[in-house]
């Protein structure tokens, strides 16, 4: 009786996958709205320049310290991680589009264009993706326009493959076969048939696009080619904080830098959560 309690006891306090999700979501979403509407009450006078109180160290004034102007690095670190999170949305929405249509529409619509689209996504995959931002980037102007597109557009061929080969696979399903020979055409199939089952996919995919995406904008702003000087892009403040670290001022990259990579961390690990609810062979490897 009493194993039997203890068991009980054990099973109440242990969370399922399908708990463990909701919460990862929920705190994520939590940390998510308030990064991005304390981010967004920010204001240039904010980051004001304090000559007299410069590099500090990390205290209970200062929870992150202050950089070489004086400026709070937590204000500055909040700052940037709200501008990276909504660069990466808009690269993560723009990325999952291109990824539906180009998936769907080349097992639907015929080898040939099937074809021509495998092999766009070979030439893609091909090349660098930060080598692809940094010219695309330049190309544009620079700016987060520029960054937004030099991210969307090569972060959608990962995604593409998985939707294309869950796409082949409903082709060849019996009622798909029947829409076909009743005449239906490829686009009432693609919507009507195909894209209803590959809506797991597609939020999987957009998911774990997101921590790519912020990361790869900062690291093509750290390099310079990203986001101009003046904006409090957690790149701009990684890069400019090395000419520092040499004299012991450890707290400008280290806080910056943790923060956007538990924000990416977060994300990952919900996508992975929703993919074992979605798919539950995965949910004991």
């Amino acid at each position: 009786m009493e194993n039997i309690k203890n068991t009980e006891k054990k099973s109440i306090f242990k969370l399922g996958v399908r708990e463990k999700t909701i919460f990862s979501i929920g705190l994520f979403a939590f940390f998510f709205i308030v990064i991005l509407v304390w981010g967004s009450f920010i204001k240039v006078d904010d980051l004001y320049v304090d000559l007299p109180n410069k590099f500090q160290s990390p205290s209970l004034s200062h929870l992150f310290g202050t950089d070489w102007v004086g400026r709070d690095m937590l204000t500055r670190t909040i700052k940037g991680l709200s501008l990276s999170m909504k660069i990466g949305l808009l690269a993560t929405v723009v990325s999952t589009i291109i990824a539906i249509l180009l998936g769907i529409i080349g097992p639907t619509f015929g080898k040939r264009v099937d074809a021509v689209i495998t092999w766009f996504i070979d030439l893609v995959l091909s090349v660098p993706h930060t080598l692809v931002v940094i010219l695309i980037s330049i190309a544009m102007g620079g700016g987060m326009k520029g960054i937004v597109i030099g991210v969307a557009v090569t972060h959608w061929t990962s995604l593409t493959r998985v939707i294309r080969a869950e796409v082949m696979q409903i082709m060849e399903s019996d009622y798909t076969k029947i829409a076909r020979n009743f005449g239906k055409s490829n686009w009432y199939i693609a919507k009507e048939h195909v894209l209803p089952h590959v809506i797991p996919q597609i939020i999987v995919g957009a998911v774990l696009i997101f921590p790519h995406a912020i990361l790869h904008e900062a690291s093509v702003t750290f390099l310079g080619f990203g986001l101009p000087p003046h904006e409090p892009a957690i790149g701009v403040i990684l890069s400019e904080s090395m000419k520092y670290l040499t004299g012991g001022y450890w707290w400008l990259a280290f806080f910056p830098g943790l923060s956007l990579v538990l924000v990416s961390m977060m994300v990952d690990r919900i996508g992975k959560n929703i993919e074992k609810l979605i798919n539950p062979k995965t949910a004991y490897k």
